[in-house]
């Protein structure tokens, strides 16, 4: 007999993205599961339309609490569990069908985040634990996660995701991570999850110490541990904590030898050096140039907390950018047309800047 499959969900005021996320699912899954935790909005009414079984929970501040309330009300072999703020963007019903027709495990999804930085939109990519039997069970208040022996296995299943861009989740779920810190001092998970809030509010210097924290307690085991140490070198250079900065890079360079995300953000970080002490710190230009080149060699991977443009238009443009100052325009335009084969807008405009000036 076929197996069958719920998607799962806990909403709440949730009307201007919820019809985006269930078109995207309705045609994979066998049942929609629904729980409500308050909503004022029109809501309940959407997922009615779509024939969702529809439950109210009363909100205790627990997510694992809540996601497992809603995995009880399926009646399927399995469940997929999605947030509203998130769509599937690939065909991928017969993915999923031959997934769970090979008996018990779980599927890890690759999730893209959408948000935006001092350079504009940016995606950043990883896999998170979101098709599985019915009868697993979350842990964790916040940013909980499955709870499973079972073997968990990469689908080409592809969700994008972007709540990052609404602030008002932070306030929601950062008192959640400190009561989560406050219960595991020792987990590197919860410092990483709450920095990634600061930085959302653009609190630089709470995100540089969650981060240091993060960074001190991992075991280089975790799955976020190339997320953390280059998120860390973000931090250390939006915060202006430089010097903490030539430690990392010299400790993990062999450890992240695959990541172009860390050839990206430690030529960045040699750059912000430089400007911090010229004179002292003039040699590392030549440093910068081959951090570049490197990132562009391993190109974007897709892999585990890569951004999008790391391994390709945004090296490419950072390049330009270099090779301009140093006077060589004939390099810098290479890098640029390379980048604008993405259509990666900040290179189209700085060509167009070059050839306005050429012809003056």
């Amino acid at each position: 007999m076929k197996p069958t499959i719920s998607l799962v969900m806990i909403v709440k005021n949730e009307e201007a993205v919820l019809k985006r996320c269930l078109d995207s699912a309705v045609e994979n899954v066998d049942e929609i599961v629904i729980v409500d935790t308050g909503s004022t909005d029109r809501t309940k009414l959407i997922a009615a339309d779509y024939k969702a079984k529809i439950f109210d929970y009363q909100w205790n501040h627990n997510f694992a609490d809540a996601r497992n309330f809603a995995l009880e009300q399926s009646t399927t072999d399995w469940c997929m569990v999605l947030d509203a703020d998130e769509f599937i963007i690939n065909d991928c019903k017969d993915i999923i069908n031959a997934f769970i027709a090979d008996g018990p495990q779980i599927g890890r999804v690759k999730h893209t985040s959408k948000f935006t930085s001092k350079d504009g939109l940016n995606y950043e990519h990883c896999y998170i634990s979101r098709i599985f039997p019915s009868y697993c069970r979350y842990v964790g208040n916040v940013h909980e996660q499955i709870q499973s022996d079972l073997p968990r296995v990469k689908l080409n299943v592809e969700i994008m995701h972007d709540g990052y861009m609404e602030t008002q989740k932070h306030d929601r779920n950062i008192p959640l991570l400190q009561k989560a810190i406050e219960e595991h001092p020792d987990i590197s998970y919860y410092y990483y999850q709450i920095a990634k809030e600061y930085r959302g509010l653009g609190d630089a210097e709470k995100e540089f110490n969650n981060l240091k924290k993060a960074y001190k307690l991992m075991d280089h085991k975790e799955t976020i541990s190339t997320s953390i140490i280059v998120n860390y070198m973000y931090s250390i250079i939006s915060s202006g904590n430089l010097k903490e900065g030539l430690a990392v890079f010299n400790h993990e360079e062999k450890f992240m030898g695959h990541s172009s995300d860390f050839y990206f953000v430690s030529a960045l970080f040699f750059l912000e050096l430089m400007i911090s002490d010229p004179r002292k710190y003039q040699s590392v230009l030549p440093n910068i140039e081959q951090l570049y080149k490197k990132a562009l060699e391993i190109g974007d991977t897709g892999e585990e907390g890569n951004v999008r443009g790391t391994g390709s238009f945004a090296a490419h443009h950072n390049l330009g950018v270099l090779y301009e100052s140093t006077g060589n325009i004939q390099r810098a335009i290479e890098h640029y047309k390379a980048a604008v084969v993405y259509n990666y807008e900040p290179s189209l405009t700085r060509l167009h800047e070059i050839v306005t000036q050429s012809c003056l």
